[in-house]
């Protein structure tokens, strides 16, 4: 099969004025933090409903950040997934803490209600990391009752998470801390880059600050005409700030992303419409009352998952897995210990058997059917 005939996992799109945004920034002197990343915040803060957002290096780093903000006692324990990116747990350990394994429930991929309690039963957690795996919204609050936890001690992996929602109000936008990416293959994809939304102004002012370094005014501040250059650092923070290059193709992105929204919604009826009945074959959990699932990704769940990725691939078709449970990686089992990692056991069934399938604005339903036509015919041969 040649290369031309393969039908990527992903393909990254960029809106038409891109270009030009890009231009201005380079012709105005100033391409790292500035006026143009002030502009993102405030456009994406009303895309959301939000009150706050702080625009960072990535999602991982806001999830740092978020959780050195809270000042936990150092070793605290963390709720999680393990059915999440590896930069999730990292977030957890090098903000000083340690993570605390949660089940998922198999038809959402998210943790329950009973999930987090089972997990909050073994320790006391201190704070969770929350996810809208594949872009499914979790109720936040049903799941931060179920830890034991006050609000401000929930921080939502929103990575999936633009274009989502709940009851009518997207994700992130009443949120204490939600982290959100625009890495490359998410829904609004600037190449790198992360933001945080949050309700809580003295959040909002602590991680502003410690995206970097601490600095109590960023060098935007000190050189603009009537600036000082002196500035104060009362705690420590990362070098994590978004440059003006990457807030110019973000505030391009976001003007299209209802658009592209609707697409992957068309893509994905289109896929349930044409997978429904195939044998041995789990589709995604469909739209349930209140829920506005934001489809970053098409996950089906297969019998024999790596034969089928290879029979795919030699028929042109790239797929992907979302994700390798954490625990199962070597760092974190030595972390975690086995006691920990035999906690999780839906999450090791379940990922056994996940495939996300391409999903992406401008799939063709040539293209789709390429990858239904594919699919069926692998699992026909096992049924």
């Amino acid at each position: 099969m040649s290369e031309q005939t393969t039908i990527p996992f992903n393909i990254t799109s960029f809106a038409g004025e891109t270009a030009d945004a890009l231009v201005k920034v380079l012709d105005s002197g100033w391409v790292t933090t500035g006026p143009q990343t002030a502009a993102f915040e405030q456009d994406f803060a009303d895309y959301l409903g939000a009150a706050h957002v702080i625009a960072v290096a990535s999602c991982t780093t806001a999830l740092e950040l978020c959780l050195r903000a809270l000042d936990l006692p150092p070793g605290s324990a963390v709720l999680t997934p393990s059915l999440t990116f590896c930069g999730a747990i990292n977030a957890i350990l090098h903000a000083g803490h340690r993570p605390v394994l949660v089940d998922i429930d198999e038809r959402t991929l998210v943790p329950s209600p009973e999930t987090v309690a089972a997990a909050a039963a073994r320790v006391r957690p201190a704070a969770m990391i929350v996810q809208n795996q594949g872009g499914y919204p979790v109720d936040v609050p049903a799941l931060t009752e179920a830890a034991g936890l006050d609000r401000t001690r929930v921080i939502e992996d929103a990575a999936h998470g633009p274009g989502a929602g709940r009851d009518g109000r997207p994700v992130g936008a009443d949120s204490f801390a939600a982290c959100f990416s625009f890495y490359a293959t998410k829904n609004m994809p600037i190449g790198e880059g992360g933001a945080i939304a949050t309700s809580d102004p003295e959040l909002n002012d602590r991680v502003r600050a410690m995206r970097l370094h601490g600095m109590s005014k960023d060098s935007w501040k000190r050189y603009l005409p009537g600036g000082n250059w002196r500035y104060d650092v009362k705690r420590a923070g990362l070098k994590a700030n978004m440059t003006d290059i990457q807030a110019a193709i973000g505030r391009a992105q976001l003007g299209v992303l209802p658009g592209w929204q609707r697409q992957r919604a068309e893509l994905v009826a289109g896929y349930d419409e044409r997978l429904a009945g195939t044998p041995g074959l789990v589709l995604p959990q469909r739209e349930l009352d209140g829920v506005q699932h934001a489809w970053h990704l098409y996950q089906v769940r297969v019998p024999d998952r790596d034969a089928i990725i290879e029979e795919l691939a030699a028929a042109g078709v790239s797929t992907s897995v979302h994700f390798i449970p954490a625990h199962q990686m070597t760092l974190y089992r030595e972390v975690l210990g086995a006691e920990e990692c035999a906690t999780v056991p839906v999450t090791d069934r379940v990922g056994e058997e996940l495939l996300s399938l391409p999903l992406y604005p401008g799939l063709s339903a040539d293209a789709q059917d390429r990858v239904v036509s594919a699919l069926a015919k692998a699992l026909r041969a096992r049924s």
